[in-house]
Order: structure tokens, then C-alpha cells, then sequence
């Protein structure tokens, strides 16, 4: 088995996957059994494959080390050539959709490979090609700007990533200019990511318009591959956060503030929890993945194995450097059939979080990497979340070896963050949703909006004389509103499905981590509401579920 070193990266030959492509299009056409339109379905599926592979290796290795000059160019070109191979991927997907034996076919694969591909038709055409490419490219810069930060502090040099432990130190005033060093960077780039999020708006309304959707909203729904809820749906899961979760999550706020001392809770307070330190794992990164290691083989047999992997074949990056993108992720790599994980450690609780959230979505990827189709070897966003978020509660039962005496103080600072979080995880979703809307608006325009949100989300908050902050430009240190449009919300619906499992968790372990497992195995063969349903979950579309949750959340605080 190799390890992640020797894996092979040769670029992609766009011709010859384009005629490839096009030959097995050709023959399934003109196949006159079910068998040989399954076969050629398999080959397709081998080339595709293959692009993915290249495609992840060459992401993984730029995003690792941004400063290696090979990759950054290789990143560059791919950032092109992908785009161009749309089109000959489509004309397989139109006929696929069409094929004599789809009966057969949907039979043998199942519905959703059909519904992916009906809403994967709807977002390309030839003529978006340069507007996906700039698209590509302007992501690109927003990535590359991101991990450029080198920022002077306490006469060291550190990354964005490398800040946050001075954000939760002890002395107020280091918290404080921890805080304004970071947003000092931000303000510095204000003008830069204002451009980049500004032509990105333009490039993915004129795309949209140019498929014939009325904005760009819908053509990211269809991105997403959203096939079973709209943005109707989400707006009425975003006011039940508002009822039910915005008053408590201000309740824990003032808390937080008598428990530290301060009178006034300010902005550079904010991951500040509690008088002697924030709960911090006692050991370096070798101690969090060797401890990671016993978690894991006790947890499960699969677990047990599936971690192993990882350590021994180097599928994991999680040391935070200069010139490394920031923060994390999981991804596949197709052709060795097995999960990457990225992260940035910075000696904070997050390590653990990161550790289990992003292992929680290599779990999933590794047990359903025999489901015989790319388009389910992740399920849509918004389910992929659940598997990852889960996993951090299903980790709970060892987080005494990570934490120590101060494992207390991290089970109260991790259910209390879900509960600040998915405030803030609708005001982003929100703030898009009136961008994409709006696209005409300018960035001061933009920016009002942000911090409208912020008041009606995360009441709490108070920047002070901090004017970057003040202005309303929090919302561009996110990631995702530059580069996966939309892709927020998801973490929101997940986290009640999330909270569901860690219900079940308290009440029979082994039942709940069956349901978890048997939901991994799935991966992405049905759509997001089938799948909670599959796992014996309530859909947070549902009224009264997020209601419910908070009930559960509400009573452990009491206790």
C-alpha cells in the first residue's frame, strides 16, 4: 500500500480524456443490452476516477505548502483544464439520464445517481466555461491571499491559524492584541478581498443567468446538488434558530462573561471560557494522534483499522506552518481508495475537534468507498457534515485522555460552541442569500447587511473601537462564502441531526453508533432527507425539531 509520498501525480491530458469520454458516450448510445450500458457506466466511472485523483493530489500538495512553485502552477492549470472537461462529462450524463435501460440502471444504482445527474445538466454549458474558469482563479487568489499572512506579534512571526492560542490566553491584554493583529491583516487586505468577492458575485450571477436561472441561488442550489429542500425550507430552519437558539446562546454569552470577570464582554473575550484557561489537550500533536490512536481502536473494529491506515500510509497533515492554507478538511483520493485529512493544530482545543470532525468525514468516505459510483462516495454536503459532527460526540467517552482534570471545562465549551455556532452559521447563510439576490450591491452595502445580521444573530457581540470589525468585514476571514458558495448552512443542518445522535449516544451507545454506522456505509446513495430518515433522525426542516434538540441541550446545562 503507498504511503501519500508516493503517490503518483501526473497532471491530466484533457484531449485524451475528452475522447475517451466521448468514444464510451458513443457506445452507450448505441448498446442494445442492460449489461453493456452497466459496463460502460463502470468505465466511465474509471475515468473520472482518474481526473478526481489528479485533481486531489494536486489540491492536497498546494494546500500543504502553498509556497512550492510547482504545485501552486499545477493548481493554476487545473484550475483551468477542469472546467473544459465539463462539457464531455455532460454529453455522458445526457445520455445516461436518457439511456434505454435506466429502469435497469436506477434499479442496480439506485434513483439518486439520476437525480444527481437531472440537477448536475441543469449547471453547465459550453459558453460558462470562461466564467468557471475566472471563478476557479479568483477562489484561488482569496486561498492563497488567506495563507500569505505573516504577522508580527510579540517579536515572533506567526500565520492566522498560529494566532489563535493568544486569543484565549489568560492576560486580557494579550487576548486583545492577539485579536487586533488578525484583524489588522484582514483590514490591511480589506480593499483586495472586496475586489475578489465583488467579481466573484458578477462572474457567478452572469454564469447564471447564462443557464437560464434567475440569479445565482438557484444555480448554487443545484450546485450543491440539493434535490430534496429549497431555499424556502432553509429560510424557515433559519427562523427557528432565531426563536429557539439566539435567546440561549446569549443566555451562555452574559455566563460566560460573570464566570471570567469582565464587565463588559468584549469581541477579543469571545473564546475566552473560563478564569484559569481554556481546556487545552496536555501533550503535542504526537501525543493528540497517539491518543487518537487508542480512541480509535477502542471505539470500533472499523475505527480500529481505518485509523491505523492513516498513521501508516501518512494520510494526515496536521501541523500548522508558514506558507500552509488554513484550516481543514477531508478529502478522497479515488484511486487508492482512501481518505486525506488536513488540518492546522495550534495547541488549542480545536486540535481534538478538528481531530474527530475531520476523521469523522474520513470514516464515512472509507466505508462506503465501494459504492461503485464518484457521485456517491461523498453524500451532499449537508448529510457529509452529519457523519463529522457526530463523530466528535461519539469521541466524548475518551476526551479525559486528551484533556485530563480539565475535561469537564471542554464537554461544557463544546455543546455551548454548537450553540453559538449555528447562529452564526444562518447569519452567513443569510448574508448570501441577500448578496446573490442583490448582486448590483456595493461592497459598503454589503458589509451593512453583515452587521445587521450580526445584531440580529449574535446580539452579543460588541467590536468596540475596532472599525474593520465594526464595519461589518468579519464575514471575510470565512472561507466558504469566497470559495463553496452556500456551503454553510449545511453545518447547521447537520449539527441538529448531530445533536440527535448525541441523544441517542446518552441513552444507548451501542444502538446509536450502529445507526451511525450503517448511515457511513450509505455514503451518498440517497439524497440528505432520505438519509436522516435512514438513520432513525428527525429532519431539521421539521417543525418543532430544533425546538426539541434545545430542550435536550437546555437540560444538560441545567445539570
Amino acid at each position: 500500500m503507498k504511503k501519500f509520498h508516493e503517490m503518483e501525480y501526473d497532471g491530466i491530458n484533457v484531449e485524451e480524456i475528452q475522447n475517451k469520454t466521448y468514444a464510451i458516450t458513443a457506445q452507450f448510445q448505441k448498446a442494445d443490452s442492460f449489461d453493456e450500458q452497466n459496463r460502460l457506466l463502470h468505465d466511465m466511472n474509471e475515468i473520472k476516477k482518474e481526473v478526481t485523483t489528479q485533481e486531489t493530489l494536486v489540491s492536497i500538495r498546494h494546500s500543504v505548502d502553498t509556497t512550492d512553485e510547482f504545485y501552486k502552477q499545477e493548481q493554476e492549470k487545473m484550475d483551468q483544464v477542469l472546467p473544459e472537461l465539463q462539457e464531455a462529462f455532460q454529453s455522458f450524463s445526457k445520455a445516461l439520464v436518457s439511456a434505454t435501460y435506466r429502469e435497469q440502471l436506477e434499479e442496480r444504482w439506485g434513483s439518486q445517481l439520476f437525480a444527481l445527474k437531472d440537477l448536475q445538466l441543469k449547471t453547465f454549458a459550453p459558453e460558462i466555461v470562461p466564467d468557471l474558469q475566472k471563478e476557479n482563479k479568483l477562489s484561488s487568489e482569496y486561498s492563497q491571499l488567506i495563507a500569505s499572512a505573516k504577522i508580527e506579534f510579540q517579536g515572533e512571526e506567526y500565520t492566522l491559524a498560529q494566532l489563535a492560542p493568544f486569543e484565549q490566553d489568560t492576560d486580557r491584554s494579550v487576548r486583545e492584541a492577539a485579536a487586533v493583529a488578525r484583524t489588522t491583516f484582514m483590514a490591511d487586505n480589506e480593499a483586495e478581498l472586496d475586489r475578489i468577492y465583488d467579481e466573484l458575485i458578477q462572474v457567478r450571477t452572469a454564469a447564471a443567468k447564462k443557464l437560464g436561472f434567475e440569479n445565482f441561488i438557484e444555480l448554487a442550489y443545484a450546485r450543491m446538488s440539493r434535490t430534496d429542500f429549497d431555499p424556502k425550507d432553509v429560510e424557515k430552519f433559519r427562523a427557528q434558530v432565531k426563536e429557539h437558539i439566539v435567546p440561549f446562546a446569549s443566555e451562555l454569552k452574559e455566563k460566560q462573561r460573570q464566570r471570567i470577570g469582565v464587565d463588559t464582554l468584549m469581541y477579543y473575550d469571545d473564546q475566552f471560557k473560563h478564569p484559569d484557561g481554556n481546556a487545552k489537550p496536555k501533550g503535542d500533536a504526537q501525543f493528540i494522534l497517539e491518543q487518537g490512536k487508542t480512541m480509535y481502536v477502542e471505539l470500533s473494529e472499523e475505527t480500529k483499522f481505518f485509523y491505523r491506515q492513516l498513521l501508516d500510509r501518512d494520510l494526515m497533515d496536521v501541523l500548522s506552518r508558514k506558507g500552509k492554507q488554513s484550516g481543514g478538511y477531508c478529502t478522497f483520493i479515488a484511486n487508492e481508495k482512501v481518505p486525506f485529512v488536513f488540518a492546522n493544530f495550534n495547541g488549542t482545543s480545536g486540535d481534538i475537534d478538528v481531530l474527530t470532525h475531520e476523521i469523522g468525514h474520513a470514516f464515512q468516505t472509507y466505508e462506503s468507498r465501494e459504492l461503485g459510483v464518484e457521485e456517491y462516495q461523498f453524500p451532499t454536503m449537508e448529510a457529509a457534515e452529519i457523519h463529522s459532527f457526530s463523530m466528535e460526540f461519539f469521541a466524548y467517552p475518551w476526551m479525559e485522555n486528551f484533556f485530563k482534570e480539565d475535561v469537564d471545562k471542554y464537554f461544557y465549551d463544546h455543546l455551548a460552541g454548537k450553540v453559538f455556532a449555528l447562529p452564526y452559521m444562518v447569519a452567513v447563510d443569510e448574508f448570501q442569500h441577500r448578496v446573490y439576490e442583490q448582486p448590483e450591491l456595493t461592497s459598503a452595502e454589503r458589509k451593512a447587511i453583515w452587521r445587521d445580521l450580526e445584531r440580529t444573530y449574535m446580539p452579543h457581540i460588541n467590536y468596540g473601537d475596532n472599525d474593520y470589525l465594526e464595519g461589518g468585514s468579519l464575514w471575510q476571514r470565512q472561507l466558504h462564502i469566497f470559495v463553496i458558495p452556500f456551503y454553510y448552512i449545511d453545518y447547521g443542518l447537520a449539527q441538529i441531526c448531530a445533536l440527535q445522535f448525541w441523544k441517542k449516544a446518552n441513552e444507548d451507545r451501542e444502538a446509536a453508533w450502529n445507526d451511525y454506522l450503517a448511515l457511513c456505509k450509505l455514503g451518498g446513495s440517497q439524497s440528505f432527507v432520505n438519509l436522516v430518515e435512514s438513520a432513525g433522525l428527525n429532519s431539521p426542516f421539521e417543525d418543532g425539531v430544533v425546538e426539541d434538540v434545545m430542550q435536550e441541550v437546555k437540560a444538560w446545562f441545567k445539570q
